[in-house]
């Protein structure tokens, strides 16, 4: 096993919250960011909290059971299990279902730009991430429970992929569409400013999805190579390294809110105010 330091480990999913915890703080206190752009950010930012406690406990109830004061097989710490695994699918859920939210919002943003407002309203926003957090906590209990059938494990890896192609597809079809679009709306008052900054949204959805692929793909194939062949030496070799892929998916969340302040200047501008009084 490649182990990753205890203390290593514990700092990432530290600052990994406390980052994630700034931006909800400063959505929630500054007014000009309560659009539901933002609102969808925070429920990514959710997210990458829950992927970062997950591991968090999970190291935890590990170094216990080490030191003798939990066992792998009892009642108690079964149902532990369960709630940490519950906890990780929804993570994982949350982040996939939250970035397809946002590209739908930035597809929007784009290509309708002139009936944004009516067709993105706050309230629907809201209902969105309702369903989405609803359907997200009903799936993540009813695998936590039923992970040990091959039938529950399948349709959820395969959503992994099937979600990513998705908005992949999203993002050829919204940059393929964007020159000409842009010609459309180019004779319109402060167009050519405001499709330049919708397309500045794309890019950084871009690079959510760049991110989240390569820290999160490595822990869903440890999870189908962990169910399918255990005992093949090429898969053992390749999971010797899963405190590896937690880290990882740790990472996600500590470079995510990095991406926010960096893109968003309205963001940096809220940070600023709250650091400095």
């Amino acid at each position: 096993q490649v182990v990753v330091p205890e203390e290593v480990f514990f700092t990432v999913a530290a600052a990994g919250i406390l980052e994630n915890l700034l931006v909800l703080i400063a959505v929630v206190r500054n007014r000009n960011l309560h659009l539901p752009m933002y609102f969808f950010i925070c429920s990514l930012a959710i997210s990458d909290m829950l992927g970062s406690l997950y591991k968090t406990l999970e190291n935890i109830f590990i170094i216990l059971c080490k030191m003798g004061y939990l066992t792998r097989r009892g009642d108690f710490e079964k149902k532990l299990d369960d709630a940490m695994d519950s906890m990780f699918i929804l993570s994982l859920l949350g982040s996939i279902f939250s970035l397809l939210a946002i590209a739908a919002d930035r597809y929007i943003t784009i290509f309708y730009a002139l009936r944004y407002h009516n067709i993105m309203t706050l309230r629907r926003a809201l209902v969105i991430l309702a369903i989405i957090w609803t359907f997200c906590a009903g799936s993540s209990i009813a695998i936590a429970l039923f992970s040990y059938e091959a039938a529950t494990v399948i349709p959820f890896t395969i959503l992994f992929p099937l979600m990513m192609f998705f908005i992949l597809c999203l993002y050829v079809h919204m940059f393929l569409l964007a020159r000409s679009h842009a010609k459309k709306i180019a004779s319109l008052p402060t167009s050519t400013v405001h499709q330049r900054t919708n397309m500045k949204g794309a890019i950084t959805l871009t690079i959510f999805l760049g991110v989240f692929l390569c820290c999160w793909a490595p822990f869903v194939l440890h999870i189908l190579l962990a169910r399918f062949c255990p005992h093949n030496p090429y898969c053992a070799c390749y999971m010797s390294i899963f405190h590896v892929n937690g880290t990882l998916i740790m990472c996600n969340a500590i470079i995510d809110p990095m991406i926010f302040a960096f893109r968003s200047p309205e963001l940096r501008s809220t940070f600023k105010k709250m650091f400095c009084c």
